[in-house]
């Protein structure tokens, strides 16, 4: 008897410990819109090389007069 009181105290424990963890949990996740961010990130462009077909974002690529390419070998090699 000593012994099921003592699973049942720890069972009881252990359910509003994990009650408490699921109920935080869910506090955070519905935060109010005047906290949510207001600003959106603009997306990054991916473009193609020329030369090798490898995908890059657009800010990183060098034009050429035939398009983008990933490097400045690439660039060279197409006669740019």
């Amino acid at each position: 008897m000593k012994y099921a009181l003592i699973l049942g105290l720890v069972l009881l424990v252990i359910w509003l410990w994990r009650s408490s963890r699921k109920a935080s949990q869910n506090d955070k996740k519905q935060t109010p819109a005047s906290q949510k961010p207001t600003s959106i990130e603009k997306a990054t462009e991916i473009v193609e090389c020329q030369l090798c077909h490898v995908h890059l974002p657009r800010d990183e690529a060098l034009t050429g007069r035939r398009g983008l390419y990933c490097s400045s070998a690439h660039k060279q090699q197409a006669g740019d």
